[in-house]
């Protein structure tokens, strides 16, 4: 049997390609599937169709990745995605998946971010939704156990190998021991460690993180990470959520306190429509230099565009911030801030089949690493899903199809027990979610947009105390179920993703993408390398293959008019 960790479009493709194969499967998730973090991604997938411009291939599309990755993501990986991508469309359009189309019935694609043609299918502007309905469905076709409100606290591991993992149900508290072949870890990024991110509660808190490492794995790139220009400051418990795009792609000014277009410092001629990282660091600027409003945001303005623009064009815009704030977008300008948003490093695995260091053991989608580098080229996370849960997959299948026996150890179920015996006997003065809100606020205050030197060794020294702080910790399960021990693992990962962010930040002193060092405003060539980080070595220096010819004689500047960068 393979067990599956997260139910997102990444752990449902894997799950389905292993049942069509005859595997045995298991996908347990700690929230419902229906509501994993996929439904939130609405631009589009990426593929090299060729529907639309018939000189597009699948070598452009990996030349226009490498490119905007600013050299480090791995050619191997963004090869493989590229060629993949056209296999993993045909895949959805089999499992019965309704993209948009052009009138004579192709798949429609548009422009998306820096792509030299239009090869970013979607379904409106609930792409994400659309997969993960679409994935559901093959899944109950397929008959796939699915276990929901589990929560994973550690993978089961004897000599190197993985064979099973230990949990406990949100609800009841009931343990799950679960024995399996192999283990494919799709459990999401570590995005919600900073206070404004584009995640919600208790997702992508670095589960996927702490799981692989304290089995034996290693992180890659932890400290490059995507933040969004425009996430909400306001309510609190929404904080970050994000402003489409779009809103810029459509017409939407940027304004700082004093009134001032903005954008005109950084990106004159792109202006709005400059890429995400661009963007990001100049709202960053302005607030920080004293332009910001008094809630520490920048406008964004569409009220100058028609209504029934607004209404046809952002109508989850639109209805976002009616819900959370009452307020009316065709009237008044949306306060925005930076908000931390993708995870572009993760688990270290290889190219070809996202095995990782613990034999038995994969990543993928955002848990893993190697195809975004330094800055994620827009439409390129939901493709990546399906190329490589397919692939990891078959990988999976074959290596528990491989074993003669498994032996396991009664020590490692042992400690899994125990933790969480010790977890809730646990009745110190320290608060769980008093100390994650510690962790948020020191990864923004020091690893935010821009970092340097100074303000990432207070961040280390600060977790220190939290880490410090943690060994007092309360737990007080109640009547309405386990969330308390559920955030007490949350905080546990939070600050091993947090650490690890902050050591390897502090190691890449160059400006690099999303990586933004003001005491090191330059490319460092000899930081063209990923940064390989464990407990136990630190922060190493990977080197990186070369791209090949063929795909490197393609990465031309992209020209960007008229079209909104991502």
């Amino acid at each position: 049997m393979v067990l599956v960790i997260g139910t997102g479009g990444a752990g449902l493709r894997a799950a389905i390609e292993l049942a069509e194969a005859g595997i045995d499967v298991l996908a347990v998730g700690k929230r419902s599937k229906e509501d994993a973090h996929t439904v939130l991604a609405a631009g589009g997938i990426n593929a090299a169709l060729a529907t639309m411009d018939p000189e597009d291939s699948w070598q452009q599309h990996a030349a226009d990745t490498l490119k905007e990755s600013y050299l480090l993501a791995d050619p191997r990986t963004v090869e493989t995605v590229a060629q993949g991508a056209a296999r993993g469309i045909e895949d959805l359009e089999r499992y019965g998946m309704a993209f948009a189309r052009e009138e004579d019935g192709r798949i429609s694609q548009r422009f998306f971010g820096a792509h030299k043609f239009r090869r970013t299918a979607f379904a409106g502007d609930y792409t994400g939704l659309e997969i993960q309905r679409t994935l559901i469905r093959r899944a109950e076709q397929l008959d796939i156990p699915v276990l929901e409100g589990v929560y994973i606290t550690r993978l089961l591991v004897h000599e190197g190998a993985v064979f099973g993992a230990y949990g406990f149900d949100l609800t009841s508290g009931r343990r799950y021991l679960i024995h399996a072949d192999a283990v494919i870890l799709a459990a999401g990024g570590h995005t919600r460690i900073w206070r404004r991110t584009s995640s919600r509660r208790d997702e992508n808190t670095g589960d996927s993180f702490r799981l692989a490492v304290e089995a034996g794995a290693r992180l890659r790139d932890a400290e490059l990470v995507q933040f969004h220009p425009s996430g909400i400051i306001e309510p609190e418990n929404a904080a970050g959520t994000l402003v489409s795009e779009a809103a810029r792609g459509e017409g939407g000014i940027l304004r700082n306190a004093l009134g001032e277009r903005f954008m005109a410092r950084y990106d004159p001629e792109r202006m709005e429509l400059s890429t995400r990282d661009r963007v990001a660091l100049a709202a960053y600027t302005e607030i920080r230099e004293g332009r910001g409003t008094p809630k520490g945001g920048v406008w964004l303005d569409v009220s100058h565009l028609p209504r029934k623009t607004i209404m046809t064009r952002l109508p989850r815009v639109y209805q976002t911030l009616l819900d959370l704030q009452m307020l009316d977008i065709t009237r008044d300008p949306i306060e925005i801030a930076p908000t931390a948003h993708y995870s572009m490093g993760g688990v270290w695995v290889r190219p070809e089949d996202h095995s990782t260091d613990v034999r038995g053991l994969y990543a993928i989608g955002e848990a893993s690493s190697g195809l975004h580098g330094a800055n994620r080229l827009g439409g390129n996370s939901l493709i990546e899903l399906l190329v490589f849960g397919r692939l990891t997959g078959q990988a999976a299948a074959a290596y528990a199809q491989s074993l003669k026996a498994q032996p396991r150890s009664a020590s490692a179920i042992a400690q899994a027990r125990a933790e969480i015996d010790e977890l809730l006997a646990a009745d110190g003065a320290e608060n769980v979610r008093a100390l994650q809100r510690a962790i948020r606020d020191t990864m923004t205050e020091h690893a935010g947009v821009v970092r340097d030197e100074d303000g990432l060794r207070a961040g280390l020294a600060e977790l220190a105390v939290i880490e410090k702080r943690m060994e007092a910790v309360g737990i007080h399960p109640d009547i309405a179920g386990y969330q308390d021990l559920a955030h007490a693992f949350d905080l546990k990962s939070a600050a091993l993703a947090a650490r690890a962010t902050l050591e390897s930040a502090l190691e890449r002193r160059e400006t690099r993408g999303c990586h933004n060092r003001s005491d090191h405003p330059g490319l460092d060539s000899a930081l063209q390398v990923n940064l390989v980080w464990s407990p136990t070595t630190g922060v190493t220096r990977e080197s990186i293959p070369a791209v090949p010819d063929e795909i490197a004689s393609l990465m031309a500047e992209v020209s960007t008019a008229g079209k909104l960068v991502e």
